[in-house]
């Protein structure tokens, strides 16, 4: 059995600066300022609230592994982060993964996460700063 996945492809932002400690989003508004240092991308094609029934089910359980890859040119790398039941995917607009086991009102979608933005390869960085296309493929089992 395939495990459930959902894909989010998104483009990178001149304001991408991913210097964050303990966040990491992805939002589906088309502009980033300066300050939105937890912002890796913009214009997202998919947001927690359109996820399927499946992979938020599977993310809701407090054992379950997040397995976050992320893809820009030639550039890539991978963050694991942990499902939690408090999860509601209720978000419209971002969706963040937390190094805490802090889950907001909706748009925290993994918790315990390996790492934030500001871990993220400076490369990939790089890459979505120029503004790149980006995919996020997110995993769980």
């Amino acid at each position: 059995m395939t495990p459930p996945r959902e894909q989010i492809r998104a483009v990178g932002h001149e304001h991408v600066s991913a210097e964050h400690a303990s966040t990491l989003e992805l939002t589906s508004d088309d502009f980033l300022t300066p300050a939105g240092d937890c912002i890796i991308c913009i214009e997202a094609d998919c947001v927690p609230a359109e996820f399927d029934d499946a992979f938020v089910d599977a993310c809701q359980d407090d054992d379950a592994t997040i397995t976050i890859d992320i893809e820009a040119g030639e550039h890539s790398d991978q963050l694991t982060a942990r499902g939690d039941s408090d999860l509601t995917f209720e978000g419209e607009r971002s969706a963040v993964i937390r190094t805490s086991e802090y889950t907001d009102d909706d748009r925290t979608i993994a918790v315990d996460a390996s790492g934030a933005a500001a871990d993220l390869d400076r490369e990939l960085v790089s890459e979505l700063a120029d503004g790149s296309a980006v995919t996020v493929t997110l995993t769980v089992e």
